[in-house]
């Protein structure tokens, strides 16, 4: 008998969910895997990958080291291991996040510890107080008598339950497999960007010159992506704008680029837009300016041009005041991106800065321009500057 009762004991705790205790956590250490595609203007898809092992039946995950921009309303939770066995019926965003005045909030009222040091006598006491308010300040009793602030430090016996470190989702799952199994979690967030950064080197002639160009891929999201599968878009991506809400949509001109081989980017279409593959993982840290190399041409063919125009308002003047005698003189640098000028592939919008070499082989910025997506054939404009020994 006792060997029976011992038997369905040990079956019970197998069964029954543990919900009514503490809820599970996951941290980015149960992840398996990460990617992020980047679109052009401040938004990205996060794709976190978790090995997770949860009770059977109904209980409460904290699913930890999100973005902190994360907009929770696009979470899409799915397991890659039992599609039909586990489903999320309930999702909340934890964002109170801990701070010395939150914590000193929810202790208002009751009773906390209050620790003392003197250093110089080597003297430590420790004190029970009641914090009465956190107002501009703390106000303690201690005893019979009220204290405006304390030089001691404050302890506190825990951490409130409804106060976190770092953002969280906390969801109320069903599950029907007690065993490991692989989550995807994915989701839009802000703060996360992409552009192309360029730098023509001009020859000595000025008919010539060498351009590289760099992904600069800017992360404020407000996590960290370690080993992540990179991918960019670039194309016109729509968004919605909420009623009410100030929030922006952005566009984006469809665009394609010459990659670099080897470990660099691999292109493919995709729906209207053009996906940019890394061909390697990479660590994307929070509050990060990360540059990847994506392109190299040498040997380009340039044309320098002198330009002075005539807008309508100088043309406008001539009835009212008196003539501008000396006009400025543009100097234009163009490159035609074309197969047979070693280009011949869309390149997306950015900043082309200019750069020549002195008599003594140092180069030396001349000047910057942007350029916008630029297609195959297109002939590409750049402004350097104005021509100090020309006048018109």
């Amino acid at each position: 008998m006792i060997r029976i009762l011992t038997a369905v004991f040990l079956f019970v705790l197998a069964v029954v969910p543990v919900c009514a205790g503490e809820a599970a956590k996951s941290t980015r250490t149960d992840q398996v895997g990460v990617s992020v595609t980047v679109y052009n203007a401040n938004r990205g898809l996060v794709k976190d990958t978790r090995r997770l092992t949860v009770p059977a039946g109904e209980g409460e995950l904290r699913f930890m080291d999100v973005a902190a921009f994360i907009r929770p309303e696009t979470v899409h939770v799915k397991s890659l291991t039992a599609p039909e066995k586990f489903s999320v019926l309930e999702q909340n965003y934890e964002y109170d996040l801990i701070n010395r005045d939150k914590l000193l909030d929810k202790y208002v009222g009751q009773k906390i510890k209050l620790f003392n040091w003197n250093e110089y006598q080597d003297k430590k006491e420790t004190l029970e107080a009641t914090l009465i308010s956190n107002n501009n300040g703390q106000i303690y009793q201690i005893g019979e008598e009220i204290f405006l602030g304390h030089p001691g430090y404050s302890v506190l016996p825990s951490i409130p339950e409804n106060l976190i470190a770092q953002p969280t989702l906390t969801w109320l799952f069903s599950n029907a497999m007690a065993a490991p199994q692989d989550v995807e979690v994915s989701y839009l967030t802000d703060n996360i960007t992409w552009k192309a950064d360029y730098v023509l080197v001009v020859g000595e002639n000025d008919a010539s010159g060498d351009l590289s160009a760099w992904v600069t891929l800017d992360n404020k999201s407000g996590a960290t992506y370690q080993d992540a599968k990179l991918k960019l878009v670039a194309g016109k991506v729509n968004l919605a704008q909420e009623r009410g809400s100030k929030r922006d949509s952005f566009r984006m001109e469809k665009a394609s680029m010459m990659l670099d081989a080897g470990q660099g980017f691999e292109e493919e279409s995709l729906f209207e837009y053009h996906l940019y593959d890394l061909q390697r993982k990479t660590t994307i840290k929070d509050n990060q300016t990360k540059q990847i190399s994506l392109l190299e041409a040498k040997g380009l063919t340039l044309q320098k041009e002198l330009s002075v125009g005539g807008g309508q308002p100088w043309w406008f003047t001539q009835y009212f005041s008196e003539p501008q005698t000396k006009q400025p003189v543009n100097v234009l640098i163009k490159v035609r991106n074309s197969e047979a000028n070693r280009l011949g592939m869309p390149l997306p919008a950015g900043i082309v800065r200019l750069y020549k070499e002195d008599k003594d082989g140092s180069l030396q910025f001349i000047g910057e321009d942007n350029i916008d997506h630029t297609p195959k054939d297109e002939e590409i404009k750049l402004k350097v500057g104005e021509a100090f020994d020309v006048v018109a």
